[in-house]
């Protein structure tokens, strides 16, 4: 079959995770959470923070995370700062609220005089970036950065005895790391680009209770019996994995596909234990290979699809096509990517 002509291709991806990882040994110390329960129940070895556990004084900011990954992709397609045509960012925890992550990070990277656009997602909002990205390109931009990240400093108190925390709030703080990654994306092939085939981003919340809240203040204190994270893990367990196939089957048939044509997988990325559980439901054939990074960054909210994108890379050979596959969690959002390494660079699809 032919693969209909390509939404948007992917040149390089680059990605930035902060200081050395923190084992669950350090974490335990830090937080007074059992080892053994961390291991146990999230599966997660490493994560890194752009703070300092004992102090909590911040050593990355988001936007240092976001430039430097930036700075990478670019790089790796061989391109400079001055070819791009807009920049757009996606995040949870900004570094501020004005001026946004987004004009920072093009400042570091020297851009001015173009479209910077800023949303405010959990994990599927690298996905909803390139959505953006997706409609510049066919709107007549040739080259774009789409760049996603999050960091956890105002959420998990330095120094605190996490254990005497509500189940909702302790999960938090052995789930999640901080990260960033990028991706420049370009309207036609430019070297050895991957094709995007298939886009979803689709809310599919109406109705349904929030599966993760993270509380927001200005100068008025919050109300003291609302935690200001929260996660319905158990819920969470419950209805990610049914969306994800779901959202493999959507793409197969955007992209007209079969299971049997996919080599390669990127599972949603909440922990290690959770995407074992998803990988094995998703009905992929046996030698679809997995590619995953929570196990050793953490739950990096939304820089985890650009980081798998980023581990992809090299992975994925001429001719072999990869799902990506994102769930988000706080009022549910399914989302995906279908892409291709086309066998011939300069193809925009090809009989297989």
């Amino acid at each position: 079959m032919t693969a209909r002509t390509a939404l948007m291709h992917i040149a390089g991806t680059g990605s930035a995770l902060p200081a050395e990882p923190v084992d669950n040994a350090a974490l335990s110390r830090a937080f007074g959470i059992s080892e053994e329960w961390i291991d146990l129940f999230v599966g997660t070895g490493t994560r890194h923070f752009g703070w300092d556990l004992a102090t909590g004084k911040v050593t990355h900011t988001l936007g240092d995370l976001c430039a430097e990954s930036a700075a990478r992709a670019l790089a790796a397609a061989g391109l400079a700062a001055a070819d791009l045509d807009f920049l757009v960012l996606s995040t949870a925890t900004p570094d501020t609220l004005l001026p946004t992550t987004a004009n920072e990070t093009a400042d570091r990277l020297g851009l001015n005089h173009l479209p910077t656009y800023q949303i405010q997602a959990g994990c599927s909002g690298a996905v909803q970036a390139l959505d953006v990205a997706r409609a510049l390109l066919a709107g007549g931009h040739r080259t774009g950065l789409v760049v996603s990240g999050d960091v956890t400093a105002r959420f998990l108190e330095a120094g605190r005895d996490a254990s005497t925390l509500a189940r909702q709030e302790l999960v938090n703080y052995v789930l999640f790391g901080d990260g960033a990654a990028a991706a420049v994306v370009t309207a036609r092939p430019h070297g050895d680009a991957l094709a995007v085939h298939g886009l979803l981003h689709r809310f599919a919340g109406r109705g349904r209770p929030p599966g993760q809240i993270v509380g927001w203040h200005g100068i008025t204190e919050p109300d003291p019996d609302r935690q200001m994270l929260f996660e319905d893990y158990k819920t969470i367990e419950e209805e990610v994995p049914a969306l994800a196939g779901e959202i493999v089957w959507e793409l197969l048939s955007t992209a007209g596909w079969t299971p049997q044509q996919i080599d390669a997988v990127l599972p949603p990325q909440l922990s290690g234990h959770m995407t074992d559980r998803i990988v094995a439901g998703l009905g992929l054939p046996p030698g679809c290979r997995e590619v995953s990074c929570v196990r050793d960054t953490g739950n990096t909210g939304n820089a985890l699809p650009l980081l798998q994108l980023d581990r992809l890379m090299d992975r994925l050979a001429p001719g072999e096509r990869a799902l990506s596959v994102v769930v988000e969690s706080s009022k549910w959002v399914k989302a995906g990517l279908a892409l291709e390494r086309p066998a011939d660079p300069g193809e925009e699809g090809h009989t297989r």
